[in-house]
C-alpha cells in the first residue's frame, strides 16, 4: 500500500453543510468532514460502527433519543445500526472512522 496525500482527495458533499474527503482501507473508511454552523445530518442508521471525534467546533450529536454536545478534542461512538444524527454548532472539522468500510462513500 502506498501513502496517500489527503488534500488530493476530491471533497464531496455528504448532505448540505458537510462535505468530506474520505479514504478506505481493507476493513475500514475514514473521512476528514468540514460542518457548517446550523447544518443537520438528519437521524439515520446503517451497519457500520462509527467513531466521530471533533478537531474544531462544537456539535450536537444525537444517538437514539440522546443528545450530547462535543466540543473540540472529544470523541463518540454509535453502535452498529442505532438512530444518529448530527448538528453542527459551530462551523466544525470532524473525523469519522467506519467499520467495516462504507462502499457507498468510495
Amino acid at each position: 500500500m502506498q501513502p496517500v496525500t489527503i488534500d488530493k482527495i476530491i471533497s464531496r458533499e455528504i448532505v448540505p453543510g458537510y462535505t468530506g474527503k474520505y479514504y478506505h482501507a481493507a476493513q475500514l473508511s475514514i473521512g476528514w468532514l468540514d460542518a457548517k454552523a446550523g447544518h443537520t445530518v438528519p437521524l439515520h442508521s446503517h451497519i457500520h460502527e462509527q467513531v466521530s471525534y471533533v478537531q474544531e467546533g462544537r456539535m450536537l450529536f444525537t444517538i437514539e433519543e440522546e443528545e450530547f454536545i462535543l466540543e473540540a478534542g472529544m470523541a463518540i461512538t454509535v453502535a452498529p445500526n442505532l438512530k444518529h444524527g448530527a448538528t453542527a454548532i459551530t462551523d466544525c472539522k470532524l473525523i469519522d472512522v467506519f467499520n467495516p468500510v462504507r462502499e457507498d462513500y468510495k
